[in-house]
Order: structure tokens, then sequence, then C-alpha cells
């Protein structure tokens, strides 16, 4: 009697889970980009909010809560209920937070149901006009001559560039001093001023400044050059065989969110990724949506832990924390 009112209790419970992933969702869906408003994390995530919503039929709102590399926003979708009304949007930060922080609140794979990765964003080497450095393989050499003197800067701790610096460090086996800065904006305005000698970040935030011949550019972090900027080598064959870096950005629910709940999530985003509307406007965003076989739970699960076992050596090795 007692295992029939188990089983009796297990039905119920299935029964009420597929009844409420088949209503779902019922009310407006909350993103959360735990950036400042204005980015091109927020741009990509509204854009693809949107393009969610003409799936779902339900609004779809973006709830920017900044701050410490994204893990105050994290912290909050981690901390929310489990159906599916609060995501959160992020990037590979992600996976390097869980080395910069030390006590950091939550577990990035562990208190998150991973729903799929939307798109990556292209990043690229620039440097200040005086700079000495021509060519990617002129910076390579300067900096390797000059590593004593020579300042990257970066748009702080946990960001892009940041990361982006740290591998470049490692692939030359060497430690720079920084410039660091409170976002992008500032650090670009300091390298156009001269403050500082180079850094890599996202193409979206740069390619305007290069096309206006306030700071050299040197290379891209993809494995083909861009359709955007054909005139600019990739680093790996501009010196730095094998070097790569994309900013991708993944979608993830509270730990627990029912897996119907989950399945229809990541078919809308996989719908909305396939909407030539949303994949024009993230490649003018700068970004490229990811193919629909990388839009699910799998692939954005089996991405962050490769992620993290990138990021956490070389962040551990290179002594960076942001506690």
């Amino acid at each position: 009697m007692h295992k029939s009112l188990i089983a009796l209790a297990g039905a119920v419970c299935l029964i009420a889970t597929s009844a409420a992933a088949e209503d779902f969702p019922s009310k407006t869906v909350t993103l959360m980009m735990p950036y400042a408003a204005g980015g091109p994390g927020d741009t990509l995530t509204r854009i693809i909010g949107q393009g969610m919503s003409k799936v779902l039929g339900r609004q779809i709102v973006v709830d920017n809560t900044a701050g410490a590399a994204g893990t105050i926003g994290s912290l909050k979708v981690a901390q929310s209920p489990a159906d599916g009304y609060t995501l959160l949007v992020m990037h590979f930060g992600h996976a390097a937070n869980t080395a910069l922080y030390r006590n950091l609140r939550y577990d990035a794979v562990n208190d998150f149901e991973p729903i799929g990765m939307i798109a990556e964003s292209p990043m690229a080497f620039v440097g200040k006009k005086a700079l000495a450095a021509n060519t990617f393989q002129d910076l390579v050499a300067y900096v390797k001559a000059n590593r004593e003197t020579v300042t990257q800067g970066h748009a702080g701790v946990g960001s892009a560039s940041h990361l982006c610096g740290l591998l470049f460090q490692s692939a030359l086996d060497t430690k720079l001093a920084a410039a660091a800065y409170r976002g992008t904006g500032p650090a670009l305005n300091d390298l156009i001023g001269g403050q500082f000698d180079f850094m890599c970040d996202q193409t979206l935030n740069v390619l305007q400044p290069i096309r206006g011949g306030l700071i050299k550019a040197y290379a891209v972090t993809t494995k083909q050059r861009l359709a955007v900027a054909p005139e600019l080598p990739t680093a790996s064959e501009a010196g730095l065989p094998g070097f790569e870096i994309t900013v991708w950005f993944g979608l993830w629910a509270p730990k627990g969110t029912p897996k119907p709940v989950i399945d229809k999530l990541s078919g809308a985003l996989q719908q909305a990724l396939l909407d030539p509307e949303v994949k024009d406007r993230l490649a003018s965003a700068g970004a490229e949506t990811v193919a629909a076989q990388r839009a699910t739970p799998d692939a954005l699960r089996a991405h962050l832990k490769s992620e993290i076992d990138k990021w956490v050596p070389l962040i551990r090795k290179a002594g960076v924390s942001a506690d």
C-alpha cells in the first residue's frame, strides 16, 4: 500500500509538471543580462529575447543587474524559482568566474540548467596610433622585446578583454603590466589618447575607431578572417598558431527547472536563431548565431565544461583574483 501511494504521488507530480510545461509560458519571461544596458551583451539579449517572444507568444523583458563581472545577476537567477520565468544570458565569463572568485556564492555548473548556446562574437587586437608595431608579427616581437615596459589594457577583471589578454600573455609566456578600467568605453578612450599600448576586445567595440583611423588594428582571434574586416589576418595565421578566442553567449535557467520547460525554451531559442531578422540583427551587432545543434542543453553543458577546463588553470597560473 505504501509503495502504491508513492507511485501514485509520483504520477500526480509528473502529470502536474507536464501540464505546467504545456501551459508555459503563461506570463512574462525575464532574461537576466548581468551587465549594464547598452553594451554588446545587452544588445544581444534584447535581440534574442524579441526572437523568442515571437515563438513563445509571450512578452520577454530584460533585467540588467550589473556588477562583479556578472556574478550579481547570475546569483539572482540561481536563487530564483525554478519555473522557467527567470533566465540567465551570460558569456564565457560564466566559466572564468569559477576561478576569478574564490568565494563565489553559486556553482556555475550545478546551480543552473543549460538551455543552449546563442551566439559568438569575435575579438581583435588593437593598439594606439603611435605604437611602433604595424603588423601582428611586429606587435608580438615588440611585446617580447619590451615586456618590462609595454602596457596592455582591459575593461576590468573578468571582462572579455581581460581574459583575452591573459590568454595572449600565456601564449607568449610572459606577464605584462595592466591598465585596468571600469568598462570598455573608458579603456578605448584612453587607448585612443595613447595612455597605454594595446588591448584585445570585441570587434563590435573596436571596428568604429579602427575605421576612423583612431587606433591601429592587428588581427582577429577567429579561425577565419571576418567578412566585416577581411583585411585583418587571424592571430593564428599572423604569428600565433592556434590562438583562438570568441565571446560566446549561453542561456540558462535555475537548477530544477522541469525538463519539459527547458525543452520548450530550447526549442524556442533554436527557432529564434533561424529567424533571418534575428540573424541579421545579431550580425550587425558583431555576433554570429550558432548552428541549431549547438543551441541545445547538452551542447551548452559540454561547452561550459570545456571552457572551465580552459580558463581555470590559466587564471590560477596568472594569480588573478576578483575577490
